[in-house]
């Protein structure tokens, strides 16, 4: 892309990475930008594909007056720029939870995120550099594959962000598509789907502004008809699922500060009061307290306490869905869910699997960095992947715990038997870790996007928000004001039916995009060597 004389690319690319995070949930009203998505990821296209021309130059005031450094370094710089600026401004509220609540100094819990940015960006630096040498020394006006072979290269990468190191896709760039263009796609494709296919317009656009030539009328045909396809078949309109009838529900929110919330003095007593005494009173058929929403193991709560509330579901037609740690010293413990219906003999049990790195569990080589926090941290056991629902009144209720729901091919796991699949989907979640920022906003577009994939509601149970009921359609139909106290009380439908990726996620898990995106990278690799003979 060529820049206006003295404007660093560096610096453009860092601005643009800015513009990717915001376009994930918009700081000022939390909403996402699918358009802000396609165009700053089109600017960093742009730069690549200038590397790739060898018409890009390096203009930084830091290196003007040095020799220029082989192409493909400088494009795995400005796609490490471009990156560590994208994920700093998604998730810098990490900041909060290190700094205000873990004790960490506020020098070094700034190192943290930007090391932890820094370090998923080399997914992107790679990016960039394996692109240009693919592209290198070719014309790229007029050609099709280059932009192909970028949008496959993108994928790869948000797909190894998500999946190695036990996985962080925070802020994926398909999550901006929970509404707009590309939204449609969802129920066949996927978020990471989406993501790539983001990935190939943002590339022809930014291929076409960079070589300044038109693309191809066969091209801008078959852009055209990406981005119009889910309005001209009304594919947010088209349904794989039917109704599976309706539940009344009450969500909890305790708004429990988390200053406090694992205080036995104050917040614990707080948690006990209050979400003890609202999941007596409840009228809802179905009745949900968020993520340790009961902060003690059950044999460390008072006498009488746990055993009241068992009681109090033994009998009629309520149920509810609680928040608890389970375990012991000898077993480990779990961050769980325990259903409690009439007509069991045990609560339904359900052992979050997708643990925290750091909160509820220490990587290898790290105490020593949790060591420097005061937080309550601990090496939690995994529950397994496709745990069964609960069966309440017609719906099968499959929780999900805090970022559990970021994982949308282990949730897809449930869905392998389609009679036993989940008619709706319930997140139990604490993010006051985070404060009241756009973290928020984040996970409630991600729930989203996970109500568009499965047709599933979403029910979501919050210490401090989003407490919230998602409809089938990723619609928010019921919402809770944030870091209030309150019950959220609505009610929703239940849905059966699969989606198509809902088919083959849970069969195939994310190999078949894994091995697309690998595909057109060697068809590209090819089909340079071939031209260039």
């Amino acid at each position: 892309m060529r820049l206006p004389r003295g404007l660093p690319s560096s610096g453009v690319a860092l601005l643009a990475g800015l513009a990717q995070a915001a376009s994930i949930a918009a700081p000022w009203n939390g909403q996402p930008l699918w358009w802000l998505q396609l165009l700053s990821l089109a600017v960093l296209a742009g730069l690549l594909a200038g590397c790739g021309e060898r018409e890009a130059a390096w203009r930084s005031s830091t290196w003007a007056d040095a020799r220029p450094r082989p192409a493909w370094r400088r494009c795995a710089w400005l796609g490490w720029v471009f990156a560590t600026a994208w994920l700093t401004g998604t998730f810098w509220w990490l900041f909060i939870s290190m700094h205000t609540y873990g004790g960490l100094a506020a020098p070094l819990a700034v190192l943290a995120v930007l090391a932890l940015a820094g370090a998923l960006a080399l997914y992107y630096a790679a990016v960039g550099a394996v692109f240009v040498r693919i592209v290198q020394g070719k014309p790229l006006a007029g050609r099709a594959w280059p932009a192909l072979v970028f949008a496959a290269l993108w994928t790869l990468a948000e797909l190894a962000r998500g999946r190695w190191l036990t996985g962080f896709p925070w802020g994926a760039g398909g999550y901006a598509h929970t509404e707009g263009l590309l939204a449609g796609y969802a129920p066949w494709i996927g978020v990471y789907g989406i993501g790539a296919l983001a990935a190939w317009v943002a590339a022809e656009l930014g291929m076409a502004l960079a070589c300044r030539a038109p693309t191809g009328w066969g091209r801008r045909a078959a852009l055209g008809l990406v981005l119009a396809l889910p309005a001209v078949l009304g594919m947010a309109d088209l349904r794989f699922s039917e109704p599976a009838g309706r539940l009344g529900v009450a969500l909890l929110q305790g708004n429990i500060p988390q200053n406090e919330k694992f205080q036995r003095g104050t917040g614990v007593i707080e948690a006990l009061r209050w979400y003890g005494q609202q999941l007596q009173t409840a009228q809802a058929s179905l009745v949900v307290a968020p993520e340790t929403a009961i902060p003690l193991l059950p044999r460390q709560l008072p006498d009488g306490y746990w055993a009241a509330l068992t009681a109090r579901f033994q009998t009629g037609n309520q149920g509810a869905l609680v928040g608890v740690p389970l375990g012991s010293l000898a077993e480990g413990y779990t961050n769980s869910v325990l259903g409690l219906t009439p007509g069991r003999a045990q609560p339904y049990g359900y052992d979050k699997h997708h643990l925290v790195p750091f909160g509820e569990f220490i990587p290898w080589g790290f105490r020593w960095f949790t060591e420097m926090m005061d937080i309550p941290l601990g090496d939690f056991n995994r529950g397994s992947v496709g745990q069964p629902s609960l069966d309440w009144r017609g719906q099968r209720l499959a929780p999900n715990i805090c970022y559990e729901d970021l994982f949308g091919e282990e949730l897809g796991a449930r869905f392998a038997d389609p009679a036993r699949a989940p008619t709706a989907m319930v997140n139990l979640s604490n993010i006051a870790w985070f404060g009241d920022t756009v973290a928020i906003d984040q996970h409630l577009q991600i729930s989203r996007m996970r109500a568009l994939e499965f047709e599933r509601p979403m029910l979501r149970a919050t210490n401090t928000g989003a407490t919230v009921i998602i409809d089938h359609r990723g619609v928010v139909t019921h919402a809770l004001p944030r870091h209030t106290r309150g019950v959220l009380l609505g009610e929703f439908e239940g849905r059966n039916g699969l989606t198509p990726y809902a088919r083959w996620v849970a069969t195939l898990g994310l190999w078949p995009l894994w091995a697309l995106a690998l595909a057109l990278v060697a068809a590209g690799a090819w089909s340079r060597r071939r031209h260039s003979r």
